[in-house]
């Protein structure tokens, strides 16, 4: 939306504004906070005013509104389940707003005489009102709820949503993908502020980064509605921060635990406060978490291909040697073996207040600092096959099709840091992330205002991250018989232990930084409006900016110490073979360099040079602004029906500065010596947006929903993906291009969704969905002709995203949660939580290499099957969790044909957690994560060859919760 068009805007608002200021004259406001039995916010409870037809919903902090009320003695009635219903009288005068302030208590449930609660569902109750509640299809999860599940983190909290899988690193859950779709395809907010990426390639936001502790609720949007940002082609997700309490509140947590892939510890700890002066009007709340987690994980990694070529030891006309190409069955021509030790230290820090000026205006200041060091060593262990030239008929063995054996390069690398400091001889990646938003709600006679703006920084720093190489050559013998368990080996075990072989490759250290940095603002009007006449209705209308700044900024230095320390045997060394290795004990390490020499090696300028092409095609400097307005009527139709219209326009300008490298050939004739060329490269890219979207809702019963969206979403491309740069990776073979010509990927999306909810406080729901998805985005692969990116280039695989035609997503969702409370007996105490997605998809306009279209492909991470479930029991002092996660392997990643896809494997995670009530205040606790050692797996083509296999083994942790409420 052009800035002009914003200013007639809030023109036409300040107009309506004067005039409703004199409206204000002949009615009056009802302003009121709901909380519960320990002062604590109650979102989603229903408050009515039956005589007038008239009703609204408690937010996130429990505030509801009712505006343009006439003078006189009303009966508010508010339900929420598992709550006794209440009722209030309050009373209005013209141009007043009054303020009320209403208490829930728990209902019990009545058996046989005897009186039984239901133990620990308030935050099940939170959860649930406010998705009956909203207008637009959500599934809504309480801080509460996290707490029944085992999850440290909030992306570990989100995967218990249905249709929700998470992508894992180092096996904590980071990167969402909704319904199927791509983590940067999906919107995460911060109390509807979007959260910037700290990672350089994407848009994904780090959700690992996040603790549980710091949130109070995660709403899933899965059909937006006009007043959020349209770029959630998958779902918009937003987590929303604690508020101040209305009574003193102290909360804390202490733990510890073991790692047993390393048996080193875990210490993890929280605390929270919160308070409200006497009179009510300021409040804060300041909370605090750390989590220290010291383990590591066991990797193995593999190259397929079926390709195989030799030396014949005769040449052709020109002088270069004749290459024979051999039939062979699928083998690994490279394979590596990783062992990873990490430390991870997570910390975050929050401070909330909120002054209440009067009845009718407060505003609020929220923030939230996160930080994380990880801290990495790995030792890898890589074999790769000496093909084409480099290989002579003798040299190699064909068995049956299999290539059995062949002479291979074998490298030993170490990756560290510097000594001393925060490093520790380790690499370290110092990634942050900052928020702070201010903002308002006020009311002007029947005009409803709110505003926000905020600042909001990530950051990834990884300074001084060194790699020492030694490399060797010998025969191996490459053994695919179990191709999930792929191996090579020394055909002579002297070759591999003799340290001797092993000569200098090469040192590098590299300096890398990445960060983005967002402002938001927006401001939203609503004014009362019965457009149809059939009772509440409103009409709602806003702006938004959103000013975005995406920088990388990397080097990368070689070292020629070749002379100090030409062999393993002249280098401090440590044998990391492991007999428990997880994929398995015949995967021998062997002995790498130390991470302590490599800390302590004194790298500067004069024993090493840069090497540009390495950094300078990864840097870049990117600025987005999205402007953005919209229009929409909220109205209830009848007594059932209801419905929410309107469209959203969002105009976005992205500016992007980068460099492309081009290999300089020499040519003595000339007088040109080889090299490179850097090109500096600058684009611009703007596009306009309309979206319209209708959601209905339709009441069965008073806990019985029907509910359907058509709505319209977009998704932006990859910061990096629009640089017309290009990145020459010589060590793969490889050329990285840039697209700035990449449209938009849009989509339009029906959903169909029936809800019935226990006044038990449980639910039973069903729904259907369908996406229509247009200019996704892939990546091609082909392969040079020519040398256009600079000598030598001919033949490197290039890499290039492309916008394919259009795809199609169908879904369907079912989801069940229940308090067994029918059931006699202690199994009343026992609940259920189960729900199933299901996804079918389909994907056109996709190149293979050869330029024809593929039509064997399903749209990149749309897993088939996905299931959650828990079964669980809570009594007055003990409650148990046994939950399960499941999602079903899908396409992850598209080769240049069907043989070079890769998939990312099927995952099942079994969890478990307990805890008990010492007193009222005090718990102990005790969490199992991963009972089945569920590796992160990556599979080549077909299921059975794996490409990655990372495993992480069991964590266990224990410890005290201290929970203290004063109304």
């Amino acid at each position: 939306m052009k800035s002009m068009n914003l200013k007639k805007l809030l023109f036409v608002t300040l107009f309506l504004m004067l005039g409703l200021l004199n409206a204000q004259a002949q009615t009056g406001n009802i302003q009121g906070t709901i909380t519960d039995e320990n002062g604590i916010y109650v979102p989603g409870a229903n408050v009515y005013i039956e005589s007038l037809s008239k009703g609204a919903i408690t937010d996130f902090d429990g505030r509801f509104t009712l505006v343009g009320i006439a003078a006189g003695t009303y009966t508010l009635n508010i339900s929420y389940l598992g709550y006794a219903d209440v009722e209030q009288e309050v009373t209005v005068s013209n141009g007043q707003t009054t303020a009320v302030s209403i208490v829930l208590n728990p209902s019990n449930v009545k058996l046989d005489e005897v009186q039984v609660s239901a133990y620990g569902l308030s935050g099940q109750a939170k959860a649930l009102n406010t998705q009956k509640t909203n207008l637009n299809i959500t599934n809504v999860v309480s801080t509460d709820q996290i707490g029944k599940f085992p999850d440290a983190n909030i992306g570990d909290a989100v995967k218990r949503i249905p249709g929700i899988t998470m992508q894992v690193d180092q096996g904590e859950a980071r990167n969402i993908i909704v319904r199927g779709l791509s983590p940067q395809l999906n919107s995460v907010t911060l109390n509807g502020s979007r959260i910037p990426s700290a990672e350089a390639d994407n848009r994904n936001i780090q959700m690992d980064l996040i603790p549980s502790d710091m949130i109070q609720t995660i709403e899933v949007n899965k059909a937006v509605t006009p007043d959020m940002d349209a770029d959630a082609l998958g779902s918009s997700v937003n987590l929303v921060t604690r508020t101040a309490p209305q009574g003193f509140r102290v909360s804390a947590t202490a733990g510890s635990g073991v790692n047993f892939i390393t048996d080193k510890r875990i210490w993890n700890g929280s605390i929270l406060v919160g308070d409200r002066t006497n009179n009510g009007k300021f409040g804060y709340m300041f909370s605090a978490t750390i989590n220290d987690n010291d383990f590591g994980s066991d990797d193995i990694e593999a190259e397929w291909t079926d390709e195989f070529e030799y030396n014949t030891g005769e040449e052709d006309e020109e002088g270069e040697p004749i290459l024979e190409e051999v039939d062979v069955d699928p083998y690994t021509n490279v394979t590596e073996q990783r062992t990873y030790l990490v430390q991870r230290v997570r910390r975050s820090f929050a401070a909330n207040f909120d002054f209440q000026i009067n009845s009718g205006n407060n505003i609020f200041l929220k923030t939230m600092y996160n930080w994380r060091d990880d801290r990495e060593n790995r030792f890898r262990l890589e074999q790769e096959i000496l093909d084409g030239e480099d290989i002579e008929v003798g040299d190699f063995t064909v068995s049956s099709g299999r290539l059995t054996r062949f002479p291979a390069e074998i490298k030993r690398q170490t990756k560290g840091g510097v000594a001393g400091g925060r490093n520790k001889n380790r690499r370290l990646e110092d990634q942050r992330m900052q928020n702070y938003t201010l903002g308002g709600n006020h009311l002007l006679g029947s005009l409803k205002m709110d505003w926000m703006g905020s600042y909001a920084k990530a950051s990834e720093e990884r300074l001084n991250e060194r790699y020492a190489e030694y490399e060797s050559e010998y025969i191996v013998n490459n053994d695919n018989s179990n191709p999930r368990y792929p191996i090579m080996t020394a055909a002579n075990a002297s070759d591999f232990n003799d340290l001797g072989n092993f000569e200098f490759g090469e040192i590098t250290n590299e300096n890398q930084y990445t960060e983005e940095e967002d402002m938001n603002f927006f401001v939203n009007f609503e004014l009362p409006a019965n457009i149809f006449g059939q009772g509440d209705g409103s009409m709602k209308f806003g702006a938004r900016g959103r000013f975005k700044t995406k920088e990388r900024n990397n080097d990368f230095f070689e070292y020629d110490l070749e002379d100090d320390f030409p062999t393993l045997l002249d280098v401090p060394t440590k044998d990391y073979t492991d007999p428990e290795y997880l994929a398995g004990e015949k995967y021998q390490a062997g002995n790498f360099a130390s991470a302590e020499w490599i800390g302590s090696l004194n790298l500067n300028s004069s024993n090493g040079e840069a090497v540009p092409d390495e950094f300078l095609p990864g840097n870049f400097k990117v600025k987005e602004n999205v402007f953005g307005a919209y229009a929409m009527m909220n109205q209830r139709l009848s007594d059932k029906l209801s419905v929410l219209a309107g469209v959203r326009v969002e105009s976005t300008k992205l500016e992007s500065d980068g460099n492309r490298v081009i290999y300089i050939e020499e040519d003595e004739d000339a007088g040109i010596e080889e090299g490179i060329e850097v090109e500096k490269v600058s684009d611009e890219n703007t596009y306009t947006n309309v979206l319209p979207g209708v959601h209905f809702k339709y009441d069965v019963t008073n806990n019985t929903i029907l509910r359907f969206a058509w709505t319209n979403t977009l998704a932006r491309p990859n910061y990096v993906d629009l640089i017309p740069r290009a990145e020459i990776v010589n060590e793969d073979a490889e050329v990285i291009v840039g697209n700035p010509e990449l449209d938009p990927t849009t989509s339009m999306n029906f959903d169909l969704n029936a809800e019935h909810y226990f006044q038990s406080v449980g639910i039973i729901s069903g729904g259907l969905f369908y996406k229509r998805i247009n200019d996704f985005i892939y990546t091609f692969i082909t392969e040079s002709e020519d040398d256009t990116f600079g000598a030598g280039t001919t033949g490197y695989d290039i890499f290039q995203p492309l916008n394919g035609d259009s795809a199609s997503i169908f879904g369907a969702e079912v989801s069940f949660q229940r308090q067994l409370d029918f059931l006699p007996g202690f199994a009343r105490n026992f609940s259920i939580y189960l729900n199933y997605t299901y996804l079918t998809s389909s994907a056109d306009g996709i190149r293979n290499e050869d330029g024809d279209e593929r039509t064997d492909l399903d749209l990149p991470n749309t897993a088939p099957n996905m299931f959650n479930g828990s079964l669980g029991y809570a009594d007055k002092r003990f409650s148990a969790r046994l939950s399960a996660n499941f999602s079903d392997s899908y396409v992850d990643e598209i080769g240049g044909n069907a043989f070079e896809d890769r998939y990312y494997d099927t995952q099942f995670f079994l969890d478990f957690n307990a805890s008990y009530a010492i007193n009222k205040n005090l718990r102990i606790y005790t969490d199992v994560n991963n009972i089945t050692n569920q590796p992160l797996r990556y599979f080549q083509s077909v299921k059975d060859r794996t490409q990655q296999a990372e495993f992480y083994d069991i964590r266990f942790t224990f410890g005290l919760k201290y929970d203290l409420f004063k109304k």
